[in-house]
């Protein structure tokens, strides 16, 4: 990272600082930002009181302590003696009269619902569910698109103190039929299917193919989203209008801890991982980062290009409505009809935060011409999913935020319920950099050894906790503790390679397994992909490494180019001369592949680890919540 010196190419405008909700909390404790950052990080009691009175969040019955750590950090248990149900704060807590939600879908179908309207849809769902046998506990699974009946789907299982299991909307039925057995899922809420770049995805036909081997489920809701017949088994599916009638609901209170939903995240080998969360964990985690690092206010209106599968998909869902405010929610490509998608959204809908990954930035940028839009409503940009490059973040920072525009980057995991590393407004930005670790985290960067280091190249960790860690892996708890709690003793390892400069920015370098150790130097994926991308004719790029007898491992590239290209022997070299004059020869590629995709996942990861299973002829581990399986045959052909 040192080889980039980079420097500060954002400053807040003194209007943004005053008017942001950091500064409030500031001024009213009469503090510095270094100095609520360091309390928030051990003073428990203090920080999570200040907040919840920052939002004016509810209990039903007022906690008595904040964190009992009995039963080791680990197994931290929050809000003690606390009550609550977690969909009175994002629904009858608000003004019901406010809008809560806008939708619109890729055939430009828009809907729109008050907190009112959005009540009584989650009570008949709620009721339809308990006359369907749904009993407090029971795991009901969401295989639906990014459309209202999600966020509806969602607050109405957390209402009646059922367990959600998100799955993707894009799986087939091998990855589907494999959450349901694991998570004994007792209902289905589907869809009869979708548009995607213009075509039907019959939803409803792929999970009749993996219930045929489901035991566990006995029902399954349908709403009609597209006119399209599908079959319905009888008594055991029903359409959702049909059942959805009484919007008289009377919620009960629950323990704080009580379960309230299962995100099952890929694992590098076997089965997927399903991290366990609760109504005081990932919703108010959520809206804490929401407020501290977006700074959202009760008249914005957030939306985050996603999934429900994926975790900004609740974050979006959980963290709006507790904070007051208004969702978008967008279902269809983002470059349908053209990759100027996101920008006529934004104008059209007034969209204040926008939620990107810079995987989508590189997809669009060709093409795109942000020029032609207001971009005016806009006052935040947030991003997360994978580390950036440059080029592709000033380019966002200029053309969609105007060089005024905050670009917030954003980065934790499902297992954590949101972020570790994040931005602030109130301070200045380097480019692909964190300006902070995430308020009431105390995050660090470890050697191998457990010492902390600046830098250097090491592992990011979580000295504390906080109530957005998983509460472990659902029944598989020796899994979670060797995963996030067996490299450093009472310490959280969360798998990501870290750097911090001298100015004390943050950076994340990619995934732990993903390191190349070249010549006894550790080097992230992305210090090498962020010089290949400065190449003008390279849209992005996957490094990964590979065994070398001399220096242990060395670099091979697989690159992504903007346009077709006829000599690509000579573009091939002068990737491999970039690298060779930027890092030195070291670190020079052995070989460059060009593809036309890289495998990603739904919130835009680049899974480095296949391309690096094909390269080597090894397994390839779980690829369930790949989007683009096909252009594993062309990686395969490419060798």
């Amino acid at each position: 990272m040192k080889e980039l010196s980079l420097k500060i190419e954002w400053e807040p405008a003194d209007e943004i600082i005053k008017n942001s909700n950091i500064y409030k909390i500031l001024k009213d404790e009469n503090i510095t930002y270094e100095e609520f950052l360091k309390r928030s990080f051990s003073d428990y009691e203090w920080f999570w009181r200040r907040f919840f009175k920052d939002i004016n969040f509810k209990w039903d019955v007022e906690f008595e302590k904040v964190v009992d750590l009995s039963q080791g950090k680990p197994f931290a248990k929050w809000f003690i003696n606390g009550k609550l149900n977690i969909s009175k704060n994002c629904l009858d807590y608000n003004n019901l009269n406010k809008i809560a939600l806008i939708s619109e879908d890729e055939t430009g179908r828009v809907r729109t619902y008050t907190y009112n309207e959005l009540l009584k849809e989650v009570n008949k769902l709620s009721n339809a569910l308990l006359n369907l046998g749904i009993k407090e506990g029971d795991r009901i699974a969401i295989y639906l698109p990014f459309i209202p009946e999600v966020v509806i789907s969602l607050l109405a299982i957390s209402r009646i103190g059922a367990i959600a299991v998100p799955l993707f909307s894009g799986f087939s039925e091998e990855p589907i039929k494999l959450r349901l057995n694991i998570s004994k899922s007792k209902l289905v809420i589907t869809a009869n299917g979708y548009i995607r770049r213009g075509k039907i995805i019959r939803m409803k036909d792929i999970l009749d193919r993996a219930l045929n081997d489901c035991p566990s489920v006995k029902n399954v809701i349908v709403y009609k989203n597209l006119d399209i017949d599908i079959h319905i088994e009888k008594n055991r599916d029903y359409y959702w209008d049909e059942i959805c009638k009484d919007e008289t609901f009377e919620p009960k209170s629950f323990d704080s801890e009580m379960p309230l939903m299962i995100i099952y995240t890929s694992g590098t080998t076997g089965k997927p991982k399903g991290a366990f969360h609760t109504h005081c964990g990932f919703p108010i985690k959520s809206a804490q980062d929401m407020y501290h690092l977006f700074d959202i206010k009760e008249n914005d209106i957030i939306t985050w290009i996603t999934d429900i599968g994926w975790m900004m998909g609740p974050w979006l869902i959980f963290g709006s409505l507790i904070n007051h405010s208004t969702m978008f929610l967008y279902d269809g490509a983002i470059d349908v009809p053209n990759e100027n998608r996101i920008f006529e959204l934004v104008d059209k809908h007034k969209i204040t935060i926008l939620g990107i990954s810079p995987t989508i930035i590189r997809s669009i940028m060709p093409k795109s011409d942000p020029d032609k839009f207001s971009l005016e409503s806009l006052r935040i940009i947030g991003s997360t999913g994978e580390p950036w490059n440059i080029e592709p973040w000033r380019w966002t920072l200029n053309k969609i935020g105007r060089n005024k525009v905050p670009i917030i980057n954003y980065s934790g995991g499902t297992e954590i319920s949101g972020g570790i590393l994040g931005c602030v407004v109130i301070k200045p930005l380097k480019p692909m950099s964190f300006n902070t670790i995430n308020p009431g985290v105390e995050a660090d960067v470890f050697d191998e050894n457990g010492n902390s280091i600046k830098e250097e190249i090491g592992y990011l960790v979580v000295k504390n906790v906080n109530p957005g860690m998983t509460r472990g892996f659902y029944e598989e708890n020796e899994r979670y503790i060797q995963t996030y709690w067996s490299k450093y003793k009472d310490v959280w390892y969360h798998g990501d390679l870290a750097y911090v400069d001298s100015d004390g920015f943050y950076y994340i370098l990619g995934r732990a397994d993903d390191t190349l150790k070249i010549a006894g130097k550790r080097v992230g994926p992305a210090e090498i992909e962020t010089i290949i991308i400065e190449h003008k004719l390279v849209k992005e790029s996957a490094v990964i490494g590979i065994p070398d007898e001399i220096k242990g491992q060395v670099p091979v590239a697989f690159v992504v180019l903007k346009e077709n290209v006829e000599n690509l022997e000579k573009i091939k070299e002068e990737i491999k001369q970039l690298v060779i004059d930027k890092m030195g020869k070291a670190f020079a590629l052995k070989d460059v592949y060009f593809v036309s995709d890289l495998p990603k996942t739904r919130n835009a990861k680049i899974m480095r680890r296949v391309i690096r299973s094909i390269y080597l002829n090894e397994p390839l581990g779980d690829i369930s919540s790949l989007v683009n399986p096909e252009c594993l045959d062309e990686i395969k052909k490419a060798l």
